[in-house]
């Protein structure tokens, strides 16, 4: 049965505890929180007089947790998480206008079909930048950003968007030329995703002929690939409409299956908790 005798201490005190244990440093939590380096002692205090536990050892150029401190803090995180999701959930102002950052072959084959089910689902106007290759891509705290990579991002928001397949695909008119589409001429792209070492080692496809054309984006070997240029080990999630409409053929059942795929990564400075399940929801379907 509940301690009826407890008495909880006020939240500004616990939030002081926060980010001073979050941070080592009472001088950096009170930089964080707005307050002076005495002002989160003080609270510090009063809340240890409450508790009758002492959270920090203090030392002359530094602090440390005590045990005490080390088991209550994951509660005291997740309380503090907790809240701020429900409040940004419930109360949060939607954004009006969301950054999009992504590879221009993700913006053109998986953004520009989810354009307008994106802005009315968020209701917000949606600003789409692309994202140069081989710049920094660790996330920006006001925008939106969509990475390939396995995930590990420490963000507050993240959504894979697809589990990446990798099949060979070729234009119809190309497969006329050879029964046989091992033959035909081949298109390689940088990045990433399997190539055709690795289709070969899988499936024991002929490791010749070398591929002959070379992109640095996914979007123009996909492009090459419609016009006939070669056979392309291709995104399966990425060419489908290419695949239904009948402008790209899958060629037999090899599918290379990777653990990498395309990220949806986000902080609250770039959305709102409910505009980002929205969001979330238009861009995996």
């Amino acid at each position: 049965m509940p301690n009826s005798n407890f008495k909880m201490p006020p939240l500004e005190w616990v939030r002081a505890f926060e980010a001073a244990a979050r941070l080592g440093s009472f001088t950096a939590a009170a930089h964080e929180t707005g307050l002076t380096q005495s002002a989160i002692s003080q609270r510090i205090g009063h809340l240890e007089d409450l508790l009758g536990a002492t959270l920090f050892h203090r030392r002359p150029r530094s602090i440390a947790l005590t045990l005490e401190g080390e088991a209550w803090l994951p509660h005291v995180g997740a309380a503090l998480d907790g809240l701020r999701q429900s409040s940004e959930a419930l109360f949060g102002a939607a954004r009006g206008r969301l950054t999009i950052s992504a590879s221009v072959s993700i913006i053109d084959l998986w953004l520009v079909p989810r354009l307008s089910q994106l802005s009315s689902l968020t209701g917000a106007q949606i600003s789409l930048q692309t994202m140069v290759l081989g710049t920094n891509t660790s996330p920006q705290d006001d925008v939106i950003g969509i990475r390939y990579g396995a995930g590990a991002w420490s963000v507050p928001y993240k959504a894979k968007l697809y589990s990446e397949r990798i099949v060979p695909v070729a234009a119809p008119d190309l497969l006329k030329q050879s029964a046989d589409w091992t033959s035909l001429p081949r298109i390689t792209v940088s990045g990433p995703r399997p190539g055709w070492n690795d289709m070969a080692a899988r499936y024991n496809v002929p490791t010749t002929p070398v591929p002959s054309i070379r992109f640095d984006t996914y979007l123009s070997a996909q492009s090459a690939a419609r016009q006939g240029a070669g056979v392309l080990l291709a995104s399966l999630p990425l060419c489908q409409p290419d695949l239904e409409a009948g402008r790209l053929v899958r060629l037999g059942d090899e599918m290379l299956s990777h653990h990498e795929s395309y990220w949806v990564v986000a902080g609250p400075n770039a959305i709102s908790r409910s505009q980002w399940d929205t969001l979330v929801e238009a861009l995996q379907g």
